[in-house]
């Protein structure tokens, strides 16, 4: 491939970033803003909207299923392990291996003899739509429930469900696709397959996720570290497992997990070695996640749009695609509600949540598109047919339980009245912090700078304001001598310490549930640390 080729598509990608996470920065304004609409359906609308503009549907590139899963897939589901406490894996260990494994070869076969019975479709390419179908989304559930109290029991079951079932999706679909190009169905074969796959994406996860612990706890206890070499090799550790699992033929999406959930030990016994390191770690993970969960579904928007433009002649000659994705869905929702009923042991409310809380999204669609090549082409009327169906059926998986459970679920506990106290606690908490700097005794240039430094707690700062204040930041008058510059983080310390004590009061009277009151308290300390902090060159 020319110099040339390579630059144009450096450039398409480059292009494509940028449009999309400008509309990923779009869509968590929105929905700061519209907050009775779940973020991931605003994603969905924004990325719907990119592909109806034919400028930014030019500019963006063609979903590719190799990539959205190594730089999108890999590192969501690495985050997401690691949040998962690995004695919890432990606990919920049968129920993983029941619903994660069980569950979808279980669903696989009937739902095939099902599909093939009712609509004729061949077994082989029956597997292929039922193995696509296989994987659940945890973010597309947790977009579905917001604002709603799950049953936990069934809240932590679809979560292991999720971070484990890909995988047994994608052995699935590659025996399927063997069946459909040869005819036949090795079932040792592909028994031996899943268990190399799966296996093999486990042992490996361990071992290359204990290798970078090891190095980096190495590290933290000389005096080479570095916070920015550290925090690199832990922003790669995604990519580089799930590449040398996938060249190695073992499943990369087991690998990620595993070493997620290895990660999520080593924090909880490790944070206090290197702060600055940790918590730059822990932002940087919520910075990530948060972006890639909108990356997802604003592409998922785009693509489903593209695929409606392109497959347009085809859903209009038959409905059998539509037929076929109703059938899969009720499939699995009755398979799902009798096996958590029979076998999972769940009350009737628990598995009616359970069966519906099996939403498919972006893995699903990235495998609908890996068939590409496995003797099915782009333009075939197999692959229309099987692109119309999955994203029907991941349409109908959200939709559907978005309307059920607003019916059946009861509202989160933090409502409208929980919100006003933690605003007059706020308030108060701050008007006592700025009283305190009132009676000091220190220059008055530096008690008007601290009093409006303590407002911004309150956002009581308008516009205006701010902007006397930059313009005043940009004078000589701003740079405070020695002596204001300790003055002013006396004023300050006092102040937060005056805010701390009014917390520790207000937790002792049980006005709000203390895990409020924590979430004050930290915004306080992360406050301290600005001020104290000798590396912040923001400062005075």
């Amino acid at each position: 491939m020319s110099n040339n080729i390579w630059g144009v598509l450096i450039m398409g990608f480059i292009q494509s970033s940028i449009i999309l996470l400008l509309a990923v920065a779009l869509s968590i304004i929105l929905s700061k803003i519209i907050k009775k609409i779940s973020n991931t359906y605003i994603s969905l609308i924004i990325g719907a909207i990119l592909g109806l503009i034919p400028i930014t549907n030019g500019l963006i590139l063609e979903f590719n299923d190799e990539i959205f899963m190594l730089l999108i897939i890999a590192p969501l589901l690495f985050f997401e392990g690691q949040e998962t406490k690995t004695y919890l894996v432990r606990k919920k260990f049968k129920n993983i291996l029941s619903t994660a494994i069980v569950l979808a070869i279980l669903s696989a076969v009937i739902g095939t003899a099902i599909l093939h019975s009712l609509t004729g479709i061949t077994l082989s390419m029956a597997l292929i739509i039922i193995a696509i179908s296989t994987p659940t989304d945890a973010t597309a559930m947790g977009s579905v429930s917001d604002g709603l109290t799950m049953p936990p029991h069934v809240d932590v079951v679809l979560k292991m469900e999720s971070l484990f079932n890909d995988a047994t999706g994608i052995v699935l679909l590659q025996a399927a696709l063997i069946w459909f190009n040869t005819g036949h169905l090795s079932l040792g074969q592909n028994i031996s397959a899943f268990l190399i796959s799966a296996i093999g994406g486990t042992i490996l996860g361990l071992i290359m996720s204990l290798i970078f612990m090891f190095i980096r706890q190495f590290l933290i206890r000389t005096n080479f570290n570095s916070v920015t070499a550290q925090n690199l090799i832990y922003l790669m550790t995604p990519f580089i497992i799930y590449l040398i699992a996938e060249k190695i033929e073992v499943s990369g999406i087991i690998a990620v997990v595993s070493a997620g959930l290895i990660f999520n030990n080593e924090a909880s016994r490790s944070r206090f070695s290197e702060p600055r390191q940790f918590h730059a770690g822990i932002q940087m993970s919520q910075f990530l996640t948060e972006i890639l969960n909108n990356f997802v579904f604003i592409s998922l928007g785009t693509t489903l749009i593209r695929i409606i433009k392109q497959q347009y002649q085809s859903a209009n000659s038959s409905l059998n695609w539509l037929l076929t994705a109703l059938l899969v869905y009720i499939t699995s929702l009755i398979i799902r509600f009798l096996y958590s009923l029979i076998v999972s042991k769940f009350s009737a409310k628990e598995a009616v949540v359970f069966s519906f809380g099996g939403i498919h999204g972006s893995v699903t669609l990235a495998m609908a598109f890996s068939v590409i090549g496995a003797s099915i082409s782009t333009g075939s009327k197999i692959f229309s047919f099987i692109i119309l169906v999955e994203s029907t059926v991941i349409l109908i998986s959200m939709i559907v339980p978005t309307i059920l459970f607003k019916f059946i679920l009861p509202a989160d506990a933090f409502d409208l009245e929980s919100k006003t106290k933690i605003n007059r606690i706020r308030n108060q908490m701050v008007q006592l912090g700025i009283d305190h700097v009132q009676k000091m005794d220190i220059d008055n240039i530096v008690k008007q700078s601290v009093i409006y430094d303590l407002r911004d707690q309150i956002k009581d700062n308008g516009l205006k304001s701010f902007v006397h204040q930059w313009r005043f930041a940009g004078s000589k008058a701003a740079i405070f001598t020695d002596e204001q510059s300790l003055q002013e983080r006396r004023a300050l310390m006092g102040a937060f310490n005056t805010e701390i004590e009014y917390l520790y009061e207000t937790a002792l009277k049980h006005v709000i549930e203390s895990k409020y009151i924590y979430d004050l308290y930290s915004e306080i300390l992360l406050s301290e640390s600005l001020v104290l902090d000798p590396e912040n060159s923001f400062g005075r």
